[in-house]
């Protein structure tokens, strides 16, 4: 299981965030506030694209290489995130969770490159990008080199 909290703070009211609603897939969500989870096998090109919203949208994307679209993940419906999101005066919080095999049974017992990034829409609609790592000065969160966070393996099964 994968599990990434994004808390972001600040003044909550200059931000825009769409109204809170049920868990759905949703399409070009990083058009507006948004926050995403790249994952990726430690060696290899093929990588997958996870982008929760705070209404509770979400939308999962596979990719053979750097931004060439795959098929749909084999097993969508098994692949449904759990998100919650938890709105204050001063943040908003959202947390994800990700059964990884359902995603990919390639990921069940590999070391991973995770990327984790932000859109953050304003008000006046302005967008920020936010990232762990931006390797170029244009942010390109789909670039290998953003994939900064390193998860080992899990511990052999005896």
């Amino acid at each position: 299981m994968l599990q990434v909290t994004f808390r972001l703070g600040g003044t909550v009211s200059r931000i825009r965030l769409p109204e809170l609603g049920p868990l759905r897939e949703g399409t070009r969500l990083w058009e507006h506030t948004c926050f995403e989870v790249f994952i990726a096998r430690e060696v290899g090109p093929a990588y997958h694209e996870l982008n929760v919203a705070p209404s509770r949208e979400w939308a999962l994307y596979a990719f053979r290489a750097y931004r060439e679209r795959a098929d749909a993940p084999r097993r969508r419906q098994a692949a449904t995130p759990e998100v919650s999101v938890h709105r204050g005066e001063t943040h908003v919080e959202i947390e994800a969770r990700l059964r990884l095999p359902d995603v990919s049974s390639a990921y069940e017992d590999a070391g991973l490159r995770i990327g984790l990034s932000a859109v953050v829409e304003t008000t006046e609609g302005g967008l920020s990008y936010w990232a762990l790592h931006h390797p170029r000065d244009k942010p390109d969160f789909h670039h290998p080199d953003a994939f900064a966070l390193r998860l080992e393996p899990p511990p052999a099964r005896s």
